[in-house]
């Protein structure tokens, strides 16, 4: 069965799609998916009870797309931050705006819907286009396309800011970061290399450079593997806040840093978009989920 239904979720209209066992729900407002699970499984994507759902304030979870600048935009290259004039949110100006959905189609091959932030962005006069593609079937995919229209080039950060559930953040660990440099923003922001799987005991505020195109978050206790599989993405940022951090942050309840792990997909530090007059990018997101492989 396949079925796409208009819904609210708090003070904000969105959409509930389900196929072949599996339920989507996906706010207008950012074209933030909130909830990805399918049936007799534990959910994949991991949204706080704690969340709020109002018009202009962004919802902790999911997966939030951060536009045209991610994080700080302070820490961003410089030719991202002449993009920008006047106030600067941290994660740019997409995840506050309605996106319009565009189209859906169901086929032999899953269904697909397509949604595109609209109108002007406060701060940020460039003729640009963004669009959110999603394929939903045996996997979930994500494809965040960009689209310079613009007489003059563009410098643009972007990420699909995921939120994992896990069952327990000390028993989990991504595989697949070997050899790859990383930010430890943590620590003044020294480069370092990672040897060997990425464990966690602390909190955890990293940007990884010059990924492969497949990363492994393995959950013994739900004996589950996750595979993200990235396109048009060299970099990723893994976060978790841990226990004091989280005591602090707005929607997020004291212990849910056990159950989550952001991993977010993205075009961040020296792999930001520079984008000539035309020129189109698509950043995307292959999740699946398979049992964990014996050891």
């Amino acid at each position: 069965m396949t079925r796409l239904q208009a819904w609210r979720f708090g003070d904000l209209p969105g959409w509930r799609l389900q196929h072949a066992g599996a339920e989507l729900d996906i706010l207008a407002q950012g074209a933030q998916i909130l909830r990805y699970q399918r049936a007799g499984e534990p959910p994949l994507l991991w949204c706080s009870p704690q969340a709020s759902y109002q018009a202009g304030q962004s919802v902790r979870g999911g997966v939030p797309v951060c536009w045209p600048w991610f994080g700080d935009l302070g820490r961003n290259p410089p030719d991202v931050q002449a993009m920008v004039e006047g106030s600067a949110p941290f994660h740019g100006l997409a995840r506050s705006r309605d996106w319009q959905l565009l189209d859906s189609a169901c086929d032999e091959r899953g269904v697909s819907l397509s949604l595109q932030l609209s109108g002007p962005l406060p701060g940020w006069a460039h003729t640009a286009s963004l669009s959110l593609h999603l394929q939903l079937d045996d996997a979930l995919t994500l494809r965040l396309h960009n689209h310079n229209h613009g007489a003059q080039p563009l410098a643009i950060s972007q990420a699909l800011h995921s939120y994992f559930a896990v069952s327990d953040i000390q028993q989990v660990q991504v595989s697949g970061l070997h050899d790859c440099h990383y930010l430890e923003t943590l620590d003044d922001w020294q480069l370092r290399q990672q040897q060997g799987a990425l464990r966690f005991s602390g909190e955890t505020d990293r940007i990884y450079l010059g990924l492969p195109d497949c990363l492994y978050l393995d959950d013994p206790l739900w004996q589950r593997r996750l595979c993200l599989e990235s396109q048009g993405s060299r970099s990723a940022i893994l976060w978790n806040p841990w226990q004091d951090k989280a005591q602090r942050l707005s929607q997020f309840p004291a212990q849910a840093w056990q159950q989550m792990l952001c991993i977010e997909t993205a075009n961040v530090w020296d792999d930001c978009l520079h984008l000539a007059p035309g020129a189109q990018h698509s950043l995307q997101l292959r999740l699946s989920s398979q049992a964990l492989p014996a050891r």
